[in-house]
């Protein structure tokens, strides 16, 4: 099968891929589409070093084999991180940060830059039949942004920013703005910032410390630095980019201006689907690629580049 691999250097296209076997608790995919997220991008610059594999996380697909005959025909999206269920983090309600844990497309997985993938079955949601795969595929990236609602109280009597403009900060500030927050969100392209207004106000240069909350949705080291300078403070910062440098940041100014950080990573899927299904989210239409065209997906200006393979 066609797949993208990567062999610890780089992303390479391949058509020579063995379509993969379940193992026992997994379903075989046919994948409609995926989708580049910000983090594959990071793969490829060595965020995740020690792994080899098929690249990708973010699917829309088709389950072909499953131990659960009632999703066999049925499209599905899928969370993931799939857990051992017997380490310290699983036994005390945290998954996702399972000690023993693959990650799709990251760690110790293949994921869905490809044909055909193979995946834990609980992780599978069932896209509803009203719900295109064009607007399922941003299931995942939103479902990190809802992450945010269940960690922090969002009070809508207070303020809140949103530093960055691309795919992730439209997400997460859609998400902030369904509390009633009063929301500016803080980005350096005033075309991408028009895709804000409807929700928010838009700067590209945000107020020193004016926000009692600022979600750091950049992608870039240069996020948590900026985000520290516009928060109030004994204010939050979400922090939600990943990025595969190292930071250096004055730790002393966190305790002197007593900040709360949060790292905010994958959230809850099934909100997610509703929330999409319902129109209560508004996205610009994915621009989709042959795999084999992979360079142009990764450099795509485009608000969301994926890969189709219907």
């Amino acid at each position: 099968m066609k797949g993208l691999y990567y062999d610890g250097s780089g992303a390479v296209y391949r058509e020579d891929l063995p379509i993969p076997v379940p193992e026992e608790g997994e379903s075989l995919i046919k994948i409609h589409y995926s989708a580049v997220c910000n983090t594959d991008k990071e793969v490829r610059k060595g965020y995740r070093p020690s792994f080899r594999g098929i690249m990708g996380h973010e699917f829309v697909g088709e389950v072909v084999e499953s131990p659960d005959e009632k999703l066999k025909g049925r499209r599905v999206v899928g969370e993931l991180n799939a857990t051992c269920g017997k380490c310290i983090y699983c036994r005390t309600g945290r998954p996702t940060h399972c000690s023993n844990r693959r990650v799709l497309g990251m760690d110790n997985k293949d994921g869905c830059f490809a044909e055909y993938m193979t995946i834990d079955t609980s992780l599978l949601h069932l896209v509803p039949d009203e719900l295109p795969d064009t607007r399922a595929i941003f299931t995942e990236p939103l479902a990190a942004a809802l992450e945010i609602l269940t960690q922090v109280h969002i009070s809508p009597d207070k303020n809140a920013a949103v530093l960055g403009d691309g795919r992730l900060a439209l997400l997460t500030a859609q998400v902030l703005a369904l509390t009633g927050v009063d929301l500016t969100v803080i980005g350096r392209h005033p075309e991408k910032l028009a895709l804000f207004r409807p929700f928010a106000r838009v700067t590209t240069c945000g107020e020193k410390e004016g926000y009692e909350i600022v979600a750091e949705c950049t992608g870039s080291e240069t996020g948590l630095p900026q985000a520290m300078e516009l928060v109030r403070k004994k204010g939050t910062i979400l922090l939600k980019s990943t990025y595969s440098g190292k930071l250096s940041i004055d730790m002393s100014m966190v305790a002197v201006n007593e900040l709360t950080i949060v790292g905010s990573r994958c959230g809850p899927f099934e909100p997610a689907l509703r929330l999409l299904n319902d129109n209560k989210i508004h996205l610009p239409e994915i621009e989709l690629y042959e795999l084999k065209d992979f360079e142009k997906a990764f450099a795509s200006k485009a608000f969301k580049a994926g890969f189709s393979f219907v």
